[in-house]
Order: C-alpha cells, then sequence, then structure tokens
C-alpha cells in the first residue's frame, strides 16, 4: 500500500472533530448556556443596582420634600438629630428581630425603616450645614476601598485572618493615637455587648487568663461576694457584686466565643415559650395563674424542659 493510501485510510478511520469537521452543535450547548446564565445574572444584577439607585433617590427627594419648610410635614420639621436618635437604636433591634425570624419580607421592610433613619438624620444634618448623605455614602465607600488593598490594590493575602489584620492596621493609621486600648468601645451599645468589647481589647494588650478554668474561679469568686452583700443587706455593695458577677460570665462567653446578648436571648425565647404553655394549660382547664400553686406550675414547666432535652 503506498504511503498516500495509508494515509488516506487513517484519514477515514479518525473522528471527523479530529479531520478538521465542524463539531456538532449539541457538544457546543453547554458552554453556551451556561455563557447565557452568567449574561443573563450580568443583566440582572445591572438592572437591580439601576433600581436601587432610583429608589434611593426617590427615598431622598420624599425626605427633603418632608422637611421642605413651610408646606412640610410639621412632625418632621420639628424633629432634630437629638429628638430622633433613640429610633435609630430602636429600629436596629427591630431588624435584628426580623432578622432572627427567617422571614426575609419583614427582615427588607425593617432594614427600610433603618434606612429611612440614616436619611432623616442626613438630611437634619445637610440643613445645618454639617454633611450630607452623599458625604455619608462617600466615607463609607472610600473606607471600604482603603481597608480592602487585597481586592483594590495590589497586597496579596493568604484567608480571612490575615483580611482582618491588615483591616485593623490601616484602621489604626485612619484614628487619632488613642490614649488607652480601651478608646474607641462605643459608650452608646447595650451593656452586655459594650462589657464584651471592652474585654476583647483588654486581651489584645494580654490583660487576660490564659485558661477558662481561671475565668471560673473568678466566676465563682463573684458569686460568693454577692451572696456576701446580699447577707449584708448593703443594696449599693448588692448592685455592685451583681455587675462584676454579669462582667465575669461575660467573659466565659468571650472565651467560648459565643455572643452573650445572643445566647441571652436564646434563653429569653426559652423562657417565653415555656411560660407561654404553663399559660394556656392552666387557663384551658378553667383556672386562673393565681389561683395555682407554685408546685403546679413547675410540674407544667419541668415537662416542657425534659421535653427539650430529648
Amino acid at each position: 500500500m503506498s504511503s498516500s493510501k495509508k494515509s488516506a485510510s487513517k484519514s477515514a478511520r479518525r473522528p471527523a472533530a479530529s479531520r478538521g469537521a465542524k463539531v456538532p452543535a449539541r457538544s457546543r450547548k453547554p458552554k453556551a448556556k451556561a455563557a447565557a446564565r452568567k449574561g443573563t445574572a450580568a443583566a440582572r444584577t445591572s438592572a437591580a443596582r439601576r433600581r436601587g439607585v432610583e429608589q434611593l433617590a426617590r427615598l431622598l427627594e420624599i425626605m427633603a420634600r418632608l422637611r421642605r419648610p413651610g408646606d412640610g410635614c410639621p412632625w418632621d420639621l420639628e424633629q432634630t438629630i437629638d429628638t430622633i436618635k433613640s429610633n435609630l437604636m430602636e429600629e436596629a433591634y427591630e431588624a435584628l428581630d426580623a432578622m432572627e425570624s427567617g422571614n426575609r419580607d419583614h427582615l427588607a421592610e425593617e432594614l427600610g425603616d433603618l434606612l429611612l433613619q440614616i436619611v432623616f438624620q442626613s438630611q437634619i444634618a445637610s440643613e445645618e450645614g454639617s454633611f450630607d448623605f452623599a458625604d455619608v455614602a462617600q466615607g463609607i465607600s472610600d473606607k471600604l476601598v482603603r481597608r480592602h488593598p487585597h481586592i483594590f490594590g495590589d497586597v496579596k493575602v493568604a484567608d480571612s485572618k490575615e483580611v482582618l489584620r491588615n483591616w485593623d492596621a490601616i484602621k489604626k493609621t485612619e484614628k487619632k493615637a488613642r490614649v488607652s486600648a480601651l478608646d474607641g468601645v462605643p459608650r452608646h451599645v447595650p451593656p452586655l455587648h459594650r462589657a464584651w468589647q471592652l474585654q476583647k481589647r483588654a486581651a489584645r494588650v494580654g490583660f487576660d487568663w490564659s485558661d477558662i478554668r481561671d475565668v471560673f474561679v473568678k466566676l465563682e469568686e463573684e458569686i460568693g461576694e454577692l451572696r456576701d452583700a446580699i447577707a449584708r443587706k448593703n443594696r449599693k455593695h448588692v448592685i455592685e457584686e451583681l455587675g462584676d458577677l454579669m462582667f465575669s460570665v461575660v467573659n466565659v462567653a468571650r472565651f467560648m466565643k459565643v455572643d452573650p446578648a445572643y445566647a441571652l436571648e436564646l434563653t429569653n425565647a426559652k423562657f417565653s415559650r415555656r411560660f407561654r404553655v404553663v399559660e394556656e394549660e392552666i387557663t384551658g382547664s378553667g383556672r386562673r395563674m393565681k389561683d395555682c400553686t407554685l408546685a403546679e406550675m413547675d410540674a407544667i414547666w419541668d415537662r416542657l424542659r425534659a421535653e427539650d432535652k430529648r
């Protein structure tokens, strides 16, 4: 067989694709579908971003109209930064409740209420000539870019821990020199969270126990001191020792990397659920709570507790 015939024979035995023939359309479909999905997702993201910008502009316009001198809303016009500052915390807590509920529609509503407080404060400040919403948005945008040099710069990071270390280092260069390691812990936060933050700051400079067993020793010490204060009927001392005990409990939570406020809220929810069942069972039997003995209520409570532990 001649060399030309051999070549022709081999070519005949090779798959069409290897001979330069066009690949069947069906073999290209997965890639085409993936590209189409990617394009559709990008389009949806772009449309959502445009809608977000439009709705934020609308909210800013509504707030400016409510605050317009002469024909604005009387209530909105009366407000100052001080009069509505408590609303900010209230709306933040309601947003947290919505998060815990798992109801995303409710969460969207509460986040809107929280956003309103930011827009409201910014509108009042703009009227004072202090700052406006654009300053607020620009400030946080610039900060995010500065503190993410591994995204917006040429810094390389190995993991999220390194990201946090870089964040703290950059933050230190942005803030005024601090006299104390505790400087910067907000005063207007729930006491439980503030205790947690104070302990974390102190621990960063080495003021901490190395073993959780030492934390429990301190906890037991505080329990004993509270008992002594109660026995002496010294109310001022009781308040002080009770605070020390709670601070020690927060230390236990910190060592275990548990948010003490979250742990307490779980217990609040558990207590509320069990107590409501106790009420329902007693009233369902035609009696009133105040007519029952503690032993009767405890019996129901202990049963519910046992059911929870199964």
